[in-house]
């Protein structure tokens, strides 16, 4: 044996009640499970702790970052061994020349990716979908599925006529032709949108698609035998949120495709929202269609500075409009005071409920120093200023640099929440992770429902949080060879102490091509993550193993 792991409690993703003894790999492979005699090249004393599978993230952006960054960090350090990229329709490939900076764009619009990112770190040195696998292939950490983004694909055949019409019978055939070959080079699928604007708020290439070219394309993909079909909802509305899922089940049953759509949340502002998606999912399921939602455990928190970027301030024309210049020429423009009346009119108008949620968090200025930890509406009142006013203050006296926090947007109710999580039809996804970087870190969702919900909250048995993160996703999307511990599995392996496993706090950190700074947080409790029959990490460190796969 290459490894043994001894002395474990084995949850083997099958949902199976946990059991103790020993896993052995050689090659790459589970090759014994239960008492191991065997001898190995490197053993390991479980003492006790959970051995279960490497866990599955099915919703990423990872595209940009993994060019740099083969690990795909910090999700290593949070048990995921395999995650999935090119979700809401972009992928970095294919791109001819001409279309790089089209997609640079969409990127840092829907994604947060900065353009001064793309220009440091990321070569575009490919054009089809499978020479941009070949060249993030070597060294990987961790496994990747990627999935074909349908705006990039649509642009590349369409070019800006993409953005304005419905597409040809020929230019269909050239898209389907192209997902074929992407799904022989080892795409695990393809990714739509149903909401989502560039960079001139304008709807992305893939919203323009009508019905015809989007059976084609599921048509086409499942000829390869395997195939997901990912999109994001117009969670703006829910009733076009329910047409969405309905679409999706007649995509399914014409095409056979597996179709997941995210996310589907629990919001205090839209308390009935959830159960009529599910009620749709679960309609879908009765006439034979195969669509699930994906949600997320951790409750929605978000940080606003203004000198990076923010989603949430898009819908105040005003305030994006400086929010898009350099960061000097930003600083005098909030710090304006002739233009104050306008962006505090502005934000009352569009902005006032959020407002009243944020805190202060990390300051930069001793003059805020006093404000950490409070209420920007206790602050606001005591200083007898507006809510904007009083933001606008701090910020500027921090050069744009104060963090806001927004915490329990969604999933505030951990009651409500489980009833998403624990649903049939619902993956454990909507993470995120490798998108708006510098707003929250989408990493460590694995970690959040093995300390809140199973732990803390007891609402999941430890079981079935493992075959929800493993065994169940493997299946669903076809990533045939791992996600249980059995024997001649691929040997992604997840050790980690149930009495301490946790998500930490984010740290704000300058770890990112292009001088830009993202949200990232570290786990607790992970002793050993093993891919492909190889130790990546442990003792809270990466080794120089770096043996992930395409899959």
């Amino acid at each position: 044996m290459d490894i043994v792991i001894r002395n474990a409690r084995i949850v083997d993703g099958t949902g199976a009640a946990t059991f103790a003894g020993d896993v052995g790999v050689r090659n790459g492979r589970i090759a014994a499970v239960g008492q191991v005699a065997n001898k190995g090249r490197r053993e390991i004393d479980a003492k006790g702790h959970v051995l279960s599978p490497g866990f599955i993230d099915i919703h990423t952006h990872y595209d940009p970052q993994i060019c740099w960054d083969r690990l795909a960090t910090p999700s290593l350090e949070h048990g995921v061994t395999t995650v999935v990229m090119g979700n809401c329709s972009l992928s970095l490939a294919p791109v001819r020349a001409s279309g790089k900076h089209k997609l640079v764009k969409m990127f840092e619009k829907i994604e947060d990716i900065k353009e001064a990112t793309f220009d440091e770190a990321v070569s575009f040195a490919w054009e089809s979908f499978g020479d941009y696998l070949e060249f993030i292939r070597p060294g990987l950490g961790l496994n990747v599925g990627a999935l074909v983004g349908h705006s990039a694909l649509r642009y590349y055949v369409m070019g800006k006529e993409s953005q304005d019409r419905i597409a040809t019978d020929p230019e269909i055939a050239e898209m389907c032709q192209l997902l074929e070959q992407a799904m022989r080079a080892g795409a695990i699928g393809l990714s739509i949108s149903y909401v989502d604007i560039d960079e001139d708020g304008r709807p992305v290439p893939s919203r323009l698609a009508d019905m015809r070219e989007k059976i084609a394309l599921c048509k086409a993909m499942a000829k390869s035998g395997r195939g997901v079909l990912q999109t994001v909802p117009f969670f703006i509305n829910i009733e076009k949120q329910l047409e969405n899922i309905e679409e999706l089940g007649d995509l399914s049953l014409v095409s056979g495709v597996m179709c997941s759509i995210a996310p589907i949340t629990c919001s205090p502002v839209a308390p009935d929202n959830w159960k009529r998606s599910l009620a749709k999912l679960e309609e879908q399921r009765a006439r034979g269609a195969k669509v699930y939602g994906q949600s997320m455990p951790r409750s929605f928190d978000i940080n606003l500075r203004m000198s990076e970027t923010s989603f949430l301030l898009y819908g105040i024309p005003e305030w994006n409009a400086l929010m898009q210049l350099p960061i000097k020429e930003r600083l005098a423009g909030f710090a304006d005071a002739e233009a104050r009346k306008n962006l505090v009119d502005a934000a009352n108008k569009r902005l006032l409920p959020l407002l009243f949620g944020l805190k202060v968090g990390d300051t930069y200025s001793a003059v805020n120093k006093k404000y950490e930890g409070k209420r920007l509406a206790d602050i606001a009142q005591t200083e007898g200023k507006t809510l904007p006013g009083a933001m606008l203050d701090i910020a500027v006296a921090d050069g744009l640099q104060t963090e806001f926090q927004l915490k329990g947007a969604i999933h505030t109710d951990p009651n409500e929440t489980i009833k998403l999580l624990d649903h049939p039809l619902i993956h454990i996804g909507a993470s995120d992770a490798g998108a708006h970087v510098s707003q929250f870190c989408g990493a460590g969702d694995t970690s959040d429902l093995m300390e809140r919900f199973v732990r803390k909250l007891g609402k999941m048995s430890l079981e079935r949080a493992v075959h929800r993160l493993t065994g169940e996703l493997a299946s669903a999307w076809g990533i045939v060879d791992r996600g249980t511990i059995e024997v001649g599995k691929a040997a992604d392996l997840v050790l980690f102490d149930a009495d301490t496993i946790a998500r930490r706090e984010e740290e704000f950190v300058s770890d990112f091509p292009g001088e830009a700074r993202r949200y990232i947080c570290h786990a607790d409790g992970i002793e050993a993550v093993i891919v492909n029959g190889e130790i990546v990490r442990e003792n809270n460190a990466y080794t120089v193993a770096r043996p992930g796969r395409i899959v």
